[in-house]
């Protein structure tokens, strides 16, 4: 199989900052392939992509305590490293199309639970928002900081 024969996977991710303008990340549970991420996750059939990222949200994190306050107009993509093509996402996509959103966390610290249904963390921070790319797995790099620079002055102006 072409990586190129294969679609992107339609999904959304969420940027959740607190009140002091830090972001939300977890670390992924199979550390083999990346450690530290922002929520984000499929769409599923007939979804709205702002319910999925409320979803993945709760899914993820235990909480929907927030308010999307901004999302990208656009999709942005990335592609998957060729040793993961037909292994990471089933097997069945070149990599992802992410619709973001941007969030402001309403809840307490004590209303995260990673203990969910089916947990994808086992560990979170926040982290300034310089930090987050340097977390970052190095494929979804560029995609982390294009969402930060579009979403740099809502969260620095309040």
């Amino acid at each position: 199989i072409m990586p190129t024969d294969l679609p992107y996977r339609p999904c959304v991710g969420i940027m959740l900052v607190n009140s002091d303008g830090k972001v939300f990340a977890g670390k992924r549970i199979d550390q083999t392939l990346e450690g530290w991420q922002m929520p984000q996750g499929g769409i599923d059939e007939g979804e709205d992509p702002r319910q999925a990222a409320l979803r993945e949200l709760r899914e993820e994190a235990g909480t929907d305590k927030c308010e999307i306050i901004a999302e990208r107009d656009d999709w942005l993509t990335y592609d998957l490293p060729a040793h993961l093509i037909g292994v990471a996402l089933h097997g069945k996509y070149r990599g992802q199309k992410q619709k973001w959103f941007l969030a402001r966390f309403t809840g307490q610290d004590s209303d995260i639970d990673l203990h969910t249904h089916e947990p994808e963390f086992c560990d979170w921070k926040w982290f300034g928002l310089d930090e987050l790319p340097g977390l970052i797995v190095p494929f979804k790099r560029a995609t982390y900081e294009t969402v930060i620079a579009g979403f740099r002055a809502s969260v620095l102006g309040g």
